[in-house]
């Protein structure tokens, strides 16, 4: 059977996350610098299979302290572990779409289940066709070896244990179709 490849437009795409600071509001956070791939055997992306990956030392939340020390070991480490990766598969779960893979942040792999919006497929005014995704999912950042914690006099936690991830993704056809084994 031969499958299409898709890539990700980086002008067109976003990769964010949230966390609650001090449980009364949200920092948002993006990775600047990503990557990533699916190969499907329709434009309906059922049964697609995804690859992704962001270097952490693109992480921007517009405070460079924070930055630096989200890319410290208290939490990326990026120095040693300079990329999180993602591989997966787009899988229909009681008609909604759902990709679900092995998320891998500090060399520690968990298997996430994340919630897609698939916008559709439409071609640009360059003769390229594009397919969009709207992708929300949580994790527990703890789980992947991203332990730092304080707490305030007061007894509120700095930041939250639970990480909202959003990426917004555009993906673009490649012309030549690849035959799968």
């Amino acid at each position: 059977m031969a499958t299409t490849k898709w890539i990700i437009d980086p002008t067109h795409s976003e990769v964010s996350f949230k966390v609650k600071h001090l449980v009364i509001s949200t920092v948002t956070g993006y990775f600047r610098k990503f990557e990533g791939s699916a190969e499907s055997a329709s434009d309906n992306f059922e049964g697609a299979t995804v690859s992704f990956s962001a270097d952490i030392d693109s992480i921007d939340t517009n405070q460079t302290d924070r930055d630096n020390h989200l890319k410290s070991a208290d939490f990326f480490d990026a120095e040693n572990h300079p990329k999180l990766t993602f591989a997966g598969k787009i899988s229909q779960v009681d008609g909604e779409y759902k990709l679900i893979g092995d998320l891998t942040m500090r060399e520690t792999t968990k298997q996430v289940e994340l919630d897609v919006d698939f916008g559709g497929v439409a071609g640009d005014p360059y003769g390229q066709t594009k397919a969009g995704f709207e992708i929300e999912g949580k994790v527990n950042r703890k789980e992947f070896g991203l332990a730092w914690s304080a707490v305030t006099e007061a007894g509120s936690v700095v930041v939250s244990d639970q990480v909202k991830l959003i990426l917004s993704v555009q993906l673009v056809k490649q012309e030549k179709e690849v035959l799968a084994d």
